[in-house]
């Protein structure tokens, strides 16, 4: 069976990193999908659980230097909570190690700076006590632990890299700050080999402040990052740390990740529900907000469904737990949220490419700068400082974090305000979208329809009734459910000899030896049932936003039954400002055309097609993708999946069915369409975001690199200013997070 993984990944530093682990993921049979993200160091793909060797994949990725972190992943039922925990304990880990690097490196390198540009000043030179060639000692002692303890991570990987015929960032700064420092050790310890013509200045001071400030630059980003990942660390947050469960009749306080399925939990007012299940005993109101966005607590008695997360308000209550940790609400919303920020947007196609050839791009940059100073002005030192430059300026990592940080924080900000996106491409699509269609039922309206007039034609009422309720309560059509709350039990009895149900059209049975035809005007067309007298006998009624349901028995139109569905309290704002906005909004709906026209002018919609199956629906979508249009589709049923599917965007509204769910790629967890014009304006300003933090990197290089080429940036200088790229690339990200979008 096909399973999506999602593996933290330690040890990448920039874009190149990200390409390569994907590169190597890729070469193993089975395996699909692959991307890595590097904001949030994971790395995600497709394979078959039973096939797939991760500890395999983990052992070819350690030999080019980098870490997966295999925990929980053979666990389909881990805690969501156990597993941020993890997570967050790797990434403390991780950042103090930075940390400790840094401050030993920044304590060592005050000295050799300080003493370094001293020699600049005649009065120093005068008053200190060493001659230059001890000088030159001493800051080599003192610089040497700073390049094989602090230094070590750049070295490490970059020799990784190196025997498989790779470079990426830490390359760059290896053959930097290595050259730095073993030209100036030769030139201490060996100055008699040297031609007279090379300068014999040292560069301990090069290496070290290099070394430093890029260990700074790194352990800002660390702390930037972990910022961004925020929204699943909230999300974990609504789960209470702790459950009772009630055992052997008494009480007994256990971690929440040692709940089990079946377990009895007791809920007392006030606290967070622990997990998903059905109450068995008492009764309360909860706070669903953060799944409905309805602030009105729901009351809950026994029998009612309770989620994980939600706030007991009330009253005691004792339920028996149903789905924990991943299988929970609370836990698949985590799972979405997770896959998006994993997944990858086409924009971040051209970084990649970019990317793919950026290091030795560099490389051969620095080289030729070094060749071309060296010939020109005869200066070894000169030639091997801009050298050392050009190496350092350069900056993959800014291009690897410009995407996926704003990724994170955009889907992040989403889950927030209760939209729900699978993929990151549809949030980058969502902006241009420029055509919406929308389902009627549970989408435009309540979705809660009532049968509001039977109308019986030359039949009792209660007999027709009778046949009605029987036949519908065979089906689980929404409408077939409004039917039999309208029906007296009393009245309904099993002479239901065949049942068969028609999509978008409606049912047809035989009932006590007569053929029944319950449906709209498509299926009395279908079965060559002539309505057109009743159609002018009720035609107010037929013209009404109402929908109509006509009753045939033995091909005779025996009865009509009327039903409304009242509009969702919001639909006309929501509709408003999409117009606002330019977008051309379509109805779609398989009821009949006067209910559907009579819908689409109250909120207008000013194009409206009625009375279609849902392949029609797909069929709408499909023409519209021809004409160049961008297109979303809104639903909330499962006769909504297939056009939810073909769309560019797929938008399914949170209280409809799983199936309308599973198919859209952008989900409203709380059932107002006010929310796509929130989607639409989160969309802009993450899509503003990356292009922001893509053109501030691709600047970046192309003006940093000539300046360093040129010899107009000190090679510490670079180091700075490589270091500060990517901390204000992750830091624009983070902006997204304070955003209005409603």
């Amino acid at each position: 069976m096909k399973k999506k993984f999602n593996i933290p990944v330690e040890g990448m530093t920039c874009a190149s990193c990200v390409a390569r682990v994907e590169k190597v993921v890729k070469k193993f049979d089975g395996v699909e999908d692959v991307t890595v993200n590097f904001a949030t160091e994971k790395l995600s793909f497709e394979a078959d659980d039973k096939e797939v060797d991760l500890n395999e994949i983990a052992k070819k990725i350690d030999e080019y230097g980098y870490k997966l972190k295999l925990e929980n992943q053979s666990d389909d039922d881990s805690s969501p909570v156990e597993n941020q925990k993890n997570e967050e304990d790797e990434a403390d880990k991780h950042y103090n190690k930075l940390k400790n690097d840094f401050l030993f490196a920044l304590i060592l390198t005050f000295p050799v700076f300080v003493i370094s540009m001293a020699f600049d000043f005649e009065w120093f030179i005068n008053m200190w006590p060493l001659t230059v060639n001890q000088t030159q000692k001493l800051l080599l002692i003192i610089t040497t632990p700073i390049m094989f303890i602090s230094a070590k991570r750049f070295f490490v990987v970059a020799w990784n890299n190196l025997k498989h015929f790779s470079a990426e960032m830490n390359t760059l700064v290896a053959i930097g700050t290595g050259s730095a420092f073993i030209y100036s050790t030769f030139v201490t310890l060996f100055p008699e080999l040297l031609p007279n013509r090379i300068d014999q200045h040292v560069y301990f001071e090069t290496a070290a402040v290099i070394v430093t400030l890029i260990l700074l630059g790194r352990l800002l980003e660390s702390r930037a990052k972990k910022k961004t990942r925020n929204s699943i660390k909230e999300l974990i947050g609504l789960k209470p740390k702790t459950a009772v469960i009630i055992k052997n009749g008494k009480e007994q306080e256990i971690n929440i990740s040692e709940l089990s399925i079946d377990d009895i939990v007791l809920v007392k007012p006030g606290n967070k529900i622990p997990a998903d299940g059905i109450i068995e005993d008492g009764h309360s109101t909860v706070d669903e907000s953060m799944i409905t966005g309805e602030s009105i607590p729901i009351e809950k008695t026994k029998g009612s469904k309770v989620i994980g997360g939600t706030i007991n308000k009330n009253g005691s209550f004792k339920f028996r737990v149903k789905a924990v940790n991943k299988n929970s609400v609370l836990g698949q919303i985590i799972k979405l949220v997770e896959d998006a920020q994993a997944s990858k947007a086409p924009i971040q196609k051209l970084a990649d490419k970019i990317s793919a050839v950026f290091v030795p791009t560099v490389i051969f940059i620095a080289v030729l700068t070094f060749i071309i100073w060296y010939i020109t002005e005869g200066s070894f030192a000169d030639a091997l400082i801009y050298f050392v430059a050009v190496l350092i300026i350069a900056c993959p990592c800014a291009l690897g974090l410009a995407t996926p940080t704003a990724i994170m924080v955009g889907t992040g900000l989403g889950a927030k305000n209760g939209i729900l996106i699978k993929n990151s491409e549809s949030l980058e699509i969502l902006n241009k979208v420029n055509r919406i269609i929308f389902d009627k039922t549970g989408t435009l309206t309540e979705g809660k329809p009532k049968l509001t007039e039977a109308i019986p034609i030359n039949i009792e009422k209660d007999e027709l009734l009778k046949i009605v309720g029987s036949i519908e309560k065979k089906s689980e059509h929404p409408l077939s459910q409004a039917i039999i709350e309208y029906m007296d039990d009393s009245l309904l009895d099993d002479k239901v000899e065949t049942f068969k149900n028609h999509p978008g059209m409606g049912i047809t049975a035989v009932y006590d030896n007569k053929t029944v035809l319950i449906g709209n005007e498509r299926l009395m067309t279908e079965f060559s049932i002539n309505i057109s007298d009743i159609k002018k006998e009720y035609k107010d009624i037929l013209s009404s936003a109402k929908t109509i349901i006509f009753v045939s028995i033995n091909e005779e139109v025996k009865g009509i039954l009327v039903i409304e569905d009242p509009l969702k309290n919001d639909s006309k704002e929501a509709v408003k400002k999409l117009h606002e906005m330019g977008i051309k909004l379509s109805l779609a709906t398989g009821d009949n055309k006067s209910s559907a026209e009579a819908i689409a002018k109250e909120v207008k919609i000013d194009e409206v097609f009625s009375e279609v199956l849902p392949k029609d629906k797909a069929d709408i979508v499909s023409k519209y993708k021809l004409n160049d249009e961008t297109v979303a589709m809104v639903g909330d049923g499962i006769n909504d999946a297939p056009a939810l599917t073909l769309a560019h965007v797929g938008i399914a509204i949170g209280t409809g069915t799983d199936v309308a769910i599973e198919s859209a790629s952008l989900t409203l967890m709380k059932g107002s369409i006010k929310d796509i014009y929130k989607a639409i304006n989160l969309s802009k300003k993450t899509v503003s975001a990356i292009k922001q933090n893509l053109f501030w990197a691709f600047i970046y290089n192309v003006i940093g690199i000539p300046l360093a080429a040129t010899g107009l940036l000190n090679p510490m200088f670079a180091a700075l200013a490589m270091s500060l790229s990517s901390v204000s690339v992750v830091s624009n990200s983070l902006r997204l997070r304070n955003s209005k979008i409603d």
